[in-house]
């Protein structure tokens, strides 16, 4: 009968001990009631608390990682997506975190998700496809001023993925589509452009120098006559049959045209 009274006052004992001396990690603190009143908050390291006296909650200070669900929400432009995202948060007041808030990881989750749908629909769709870091540096500054009274810090949100309808898939890509042939025909027109430039500055300047014409002659011989073909038009100005015409004239003295009626 003595050894059971000893191995229960035993094990009393030990349960006194563990209840009142703490370990935490560098990581943790422990806010401390007295008597159900806010007392301090204690740690890291060895931390008593006074059995039937004091309670301690341990809270983590580590960054939480948590993935939002994803959300259904209808953008600006009355296009409807499907956005997720991650929110990165940590407790820095851990009285705050557990005297304010009866939760506190659940209570970001959730304000995270309704944020996520009214921030995100007040932007149309190329927003939401081209301005991410813009859009996750917004959702971060709404969800910081809200949680701050929970002694909350959320210091960064990223928006994982947008998913389009495949109707919204193909209407996207025949945009992109279209864009690439108006670019395409721009491009083309201006390059038309350039070279009636070009061209019309090159017959100004054959115009006003007609020994570059003849030297261009020239050049277009040379390039056909690599060819094969057994028949070379050549054009011969007029001027140069005028000449022709008058040296013949002059060579040709003792020649006389046929009268009528002559031998």
């Amino acid at each position: 009968m003595t050894g059971f009274f000893m191995l229960i006052v035993g094990a009393m004992l030990v349960a006194l001990f563990s209840s009142t001396f703490r370990i935490l990690r560098e990581y943790e603190r422990g806010v401390i009631f007295m008597l159900g009143r806010f007392y301090r908050v204690k740690g890291p390291g060895l931390v008593i608390v006074l059995p039937f006296v004091q309670q301690m909650v341990r809270m983590d200070l580590r960054t939480i990682v948590h993935d939002v669900p994803s959300q259904d929400l209808i953008s600006r432009d009355n296009v409807s997506v499907r956005v997720n995202a991650v929110v990165y948060f940590r407790v820095i007041d851990p009285e705050r975190a557990v005297i304010q808030v009866a939760n506190f990881f659940e209570a970001t989750s959730q304000l995270a998700q309704t944020t996520l749908r009214s921030v995100l629909g007040k932007h149309g769709l190329d927003e939401l496809l081209a301005e991410r870091d813009k859009l996750n540096l917004d959702i971060q500054r709404v969800l910081d001023v809200q949680t701050d009274n929970w002694g909350v810090k959320v210091s960064n949100v990223e928006i994982k993925q947008v998913d389009l309808n495949e109707s919204m898939v193909r209407a996207i890509a025949r945009q992109a589509e279209a864009e690439r042939e108006r670019r395409a025909k721009v491009i083309h027109a201006e390059g038309e452009l350039q070279a009636s430039k070009a061209l019309f500055e090159a017959a100004q300047m054959l115009a006003r120098q007609p020994q570059a014409m003849q030297l261009r002659y020239l050049q277009t011989l040379t390039q056909i006559a690599g060819d094969k073909s057994s028949t070379i038009v050549f054009p011969l100005p007029i001027d140069i049959l005028s000449v022709l015409k008058r040296g013949n004239g002059r060579d040709g003295a003792g020649w006389e045209e046929p009268t009528e009626g002559g031998p």
